[in-house]
């Protein structure tokens, strides 16, 4: 093997010859076996049982969506080692999608975070085996104070589980470890259940693109979901005339404003047309004088509205074969109110 170029401690390229396809199957192992866990887990949630007839992962999963969607307060999630890890995600997933929920750990808690865990709350613990000590402060905690607790665990007579009133019980799955210790399938297992039960609480809350921007008003994901109504260019900055002015008056307003178009108004407000660049040049022989913009005008320009979102206007602009630059924004009457031009897009980070 050459001398490395990386400097030390960082490693390099690995040399085919290094490579071992053994590497990949074992990759390829673990995406099955985690794989083979969700399937079951579906399997398990489809499989409804009657009533009173065991701990059917389907109808518990049922109660946890009644109770949280009827929660005057929040759901409290905890746990503690990699169940904790994905407990925040739950949790993070949860508040971003319009289910209030805050995150508890365990130890903190018994150190005067359970302060935090009010009346009307829900707890909802995390453990694989169901046997995570750190835990018995929270339960205990929920049993003085009557709070719905709520548990995902692996283990049916587990202590966690035979506390819990609701008991989203997984079902068993290998771990993608060789030696079983790891947790891997099982932490995949818990965390989609907790996705699971975010997006059917989005669901029952009709929970819209316009929530999801409220809570994500940052990076380029809170860029997409800006409304057009907050880039546009309004008033005076808006390239508009008359249907009856001249060829040469259309040049200069388009000159002037460099939207690369002009809007046309109607006498009574309406956008009646649009004139391009493109409309220009291809109307470059006629008399500048004699020809009206009505003449040239595109009848059935695209158009958006302020409340649409910034991400809708972009595949807009880009539906044609030929991509559009520029979108006039319409009021209910038709009236232009503002221009979007795909430079605001590519500031705001949309594009």
């Amino acid at each position: 093997m050459t001398h490395s170029a990386f400097p030390d401690g960082i490693a390099g390229p690995v040399p085919d010859r290094d490579r071992s396809p053994s590497d990949i199957d074992a990759a390829c192992r673990v995406l099955a076996s985690e794989g083979d866990g969700l399937s079951r887990m579906a399997v398990a949630l489809r499989a409804i049982g009657a009533e009173g007839s065991g701990p059917a992962l389907g109808n518990a999963f049922l109660r946890v969506v009644e109770a949280f969607s009827a929660l005057t307060g929040r759901v409290v999630v905890t746990g503690i080692g990699k169940s904790g890890h994905v407990g925040r995600k739950i949790q993070s997933t949860l508040a971003s999608t319009g289910t209030p929920s805050i995150f508890v750990h365990p130890s903190e808690a018994s150190h005067g975070d359970l302060g935090m865990i009010q009346p009307g709350d829900a707890i909802l613990a995390l453990s694989n085996s169901g046997e995570t000590p750190e835990l018995a402060d929270i339960v205990a905690h929920a049993r003085r104070f009557g709070l719905l607790l709520t548990a995902i665990t692996a283990r049916a007579d587990s202590t966690l589980a035979l506390a819990a009133d609701i008991t989203l019980l997984m079902p068993q799955a290998p771990e993608a470890c060789p030696m079983g210790l790891a947790p891997t399938t099982s932490s995949t297992m818990q965390m989609a259940l907790g996705d699971a039960l975010a997006v059917v609480l989005l669901e029952r809350r009709r929970f819209t693109a316009t929530d999801f921007g409220v809570f994500h008003p940052g990076g380029r994901l809170g860029a997409r979901l800006r409304r057009v109504g907050d880039l546009m260019h309004r008033g005076a900055a808006m390239p508009i005339g008359a249907p009856d002015i001249t060829l040469r008056q259309v040049i200069m307003e388009m000159t002037r404003k460099a939207f690369g178009c002009m809007g046309v108004v109607a006498p009574d407000g309406r956008l009646c047309g649009l004139i391009t660049d493109g409309d220009l040049r291809r109307a470059l022989d006629r008399d500048l004088e004699r020809t009206r913009a009505a003449d040239i005008m595109n009848l059935s320009p695209l158009t958006t509205d302020p409340d649409a979102l910034a991400a809708d206007a972009l595949r807009l602009m880009n539906a044609r074969a030929r991509p559009i630059t520029s979108l006039f924004v319409l009021d209910q009457s038709s009236a232009p109110i503002g221009i979007l031009h795909i430079h605001d897009l590519l500031r705001a980070g949309v594009a």
